[in-house]
This record gives structure tokens, C-alpha cells and sequence, in this order.
């Protein structure tokens, strides 16, 4: 299992560097291999920063194993208290240089539990999620649109299944706002058996770059000022405020000892908190709230 899964996720890390490098036109991806000094974990963080496009784009892969789940892990999942585990995976957020070009995240991991006669527990889990601060409904129809079609050869009910789930996650419950558009968010997949969880996995994977990259080609060349910047800035509070707080890949690289570099490269490079911040009635700042920000069906 792990080695066939490796070899998918590492051939998923090249691809997608390869083609952040392309749209970037500029600069290229720092690489660090890095292994941890007890030899329980191992990975290749590729971090571009200051681009042509992309103000900071981090791929990694990781491979992690532990002798006790992590509580981020147990406290949905008591079954697994314990357990050794081993988990890898690759995960990856993009933050363009444009406000009009979004943010995006994306993962796709495994998880193996195991314990001295007793039956191990595996499953799949990741999905991808689109963080827009000015809104167009074309990217984010085409968005939803690669989404379902991740999803269509796996069941009717699994796209609005896995898009509910993201809807759900991806929001900042002290803010009573989500964190962006959504996508697909899925974990604890082992119905099927192992042929089908990593099938989907790879679909979930691969329909990545045909979903982002349009979007970006589309809006990397908007004109815009100070104003959009400032607002860009704003709402990437509210990008790091879920990673911090809620979000469950962060929480387990902390909590499993993981490398603390390599876990917070999602952080956007600048952002800004502003005090009782208020969006000009009408503009296109508070459309994003009253129209995007805003679960619905878009396909």
C-alpha cells in the first residue's frame, strides 16, 4: 500500500510544480528534502516565493509515523487511541500575487492505524477548496464543474456529498462566515476496499490543475491598487485564523511532531488584521460577502 501510494503522490508533487512553474514564468521551486532525526518521518518541501504570479506557492509531500495518534486524530475517532500510525500524503496552498486570482488549497493523503493482533484501519482522505476575494461566478462554476467530475464515475450522491462536507469544514465558526467558495472535502474513506479509496484519491488529485490553473490564467492580469491589495491582505486574516484554529492537517503536523516549516509554508507571506473592518455598501468587496461567501449549488 504505502509504496504504491508514494509513488502516485510524488509523481502528483512534480506535475503540479511543474505547472505553478510554467504560469509563474519567473521563479522557480526552492526544494528541501528533509528527513526527522528519530527516522520516524521523511519528506520534500518545494516552496516558490515572490513570482511573476504567485507570491508564495508551497507543494509538499510528507510521510510520517508515530507510536500514538495524535489527539487531532483520536478526538473523532476514539478507535484509534493506542494505535501506531503511519500517514503521507501531499498538500499544497497557492496564494497568487493578484487580489482578482484566488487562493487555493488542496491535499490527498492515507492513513494506516495498527495495533499487535488486531485488524488495521486505513483510510483516504483530502479534497481541494477555492478562496476567492473578488468574485466571478464563471470561475467558480468551472470550479464546482471539475469538482463533480472528480467525482462522477464514483456515484451520483458523491460530489454533493464531498461538497456539503467542504462547505461545512472550511468554516470559521467564530467569524459565522465560511472561508471561501468550497470544493471537496472527504476523510475516513476505506468503503470499497483499497482499489477504489485510492482511485478516488488520484481523481480527486489529478482533477486539481483542471480546475485551478484556467482561473489564475484568467485574472493574473487584472489591473488593480491599492484598495484590492489592502482587501487581499484583509481576508488572508481570515485564511490563517482557520489553519490556526480549526484546521485538521495543520493541528496533526503540530501535534505529531511533523516539520513546523513545512507545515505552516501555507501561510500567506503578508496579511493584515484590521479592526472593525467595514465593506462599502455596494461594491464589489461586499458582493463577495453577499454572494460568494455563501453556500449554494453552483453546477
Amino acid at each position: 500500500m504505502i509504496e504504491q501510494i508514494k509513488s502516485y503522490l510524488l509523481e502528483l508533487q512534480k506535475s503540479i510544480c511543474s505547472e505553478v512553474e510554467c504560469l509563474d514564468g519567473v521563479e522557480n521551486f526552492a526544494v528541501d528534502d528533509w528527513k526527522k532525526e528519530n527516522g520516524a518521518g521523511y519528506g520534500k518541501t518545494t516552496v516558490l516565493s515572490d513570482g511573476g504570479v504567485f507570491e508564495r506557492a508551497g507543494v509538499n509531500f510528507s510521510y510520517v509515523e508515530g507510536s500514538k495518534m495524535p489527539g487531532s486524530a483520536t478526538a473523532l475517532r476514539p478507535e484509534l487511541e493506542g494505535r501506531n500510525y503511519k500517514a503521507l500524503g501531499v498538500s499544497l496552498v497557492l496564494h497568487p500575487q493578484n487580489p482578482y486570482a484566488p487562493t487555493s488549497h488542496a491535499n490527498v493523503r492515507f492513513f494506516i492505524a495498527e495495533k499487535a493482533g488486531e485488524e488495521s484501519i486505513w483510510w483516504f482522505g483530502g479534497g481541494f477548496d477555492l478562496t476567492p476575494y473578488y468574485g466571478f461566478d464563471e470561475d467558480v462554476i468551472h470550479w464546482h464543474g471539475e469538482a463533480k467530475n472528480a467525482c462522477t464515475a464514483f456515484g451520483e450522491d458523491v460530489y454533493p456529498k464531498y461538497k456539503k462536507w467542504c462547505d461545512d469544514y472550511f468554516y470559521l465558526k467564530h467569524r459565522d462566515e465560511p472561508r471561501g467558495v468550497g470544493g471537496l472535502f472527504f476523510d475516513d474513506l476505506n468503503e470499497g476496499g483499497f482499489d477504489e479509496g485510492f482511485a478516488f484519491m488520484q481523481s480527486v488529485g489529478n482533477a486539481f490543475s483542471k480546475a485551478y490553473f484556467p482561473i489564475v490564467e484568467r485574472r493574473k492580469d487584472t489591473p488593480f491598487g491599492e484598495r484590492e491589495r489592502n482587501f487581499q491582505l484583509h481576508r488572508r486574516g481570515r485564511y490563517v485564523e482557520f489553519n490556526l484554529i480549526y484546521d485538521r492537517g495543520t493541528l496533526f503536523g503540530l501535534q505529531s511532531g511533523g516539520r513546523t516549516e513545512s507545515i505552516l509554508m501555507s501561510m500567506p507571506p503578508e496579511v493584515r488584521w484590521s479592526y472593525r473592518f467595514e465593506v462599502e455598501e455596494g461594491s464589489e468587496e461586499e458582493r463577495l460577502y453577499a454572494h460568494y461567501l455563501k453556500p449554494k449549488e453552483w453546477v
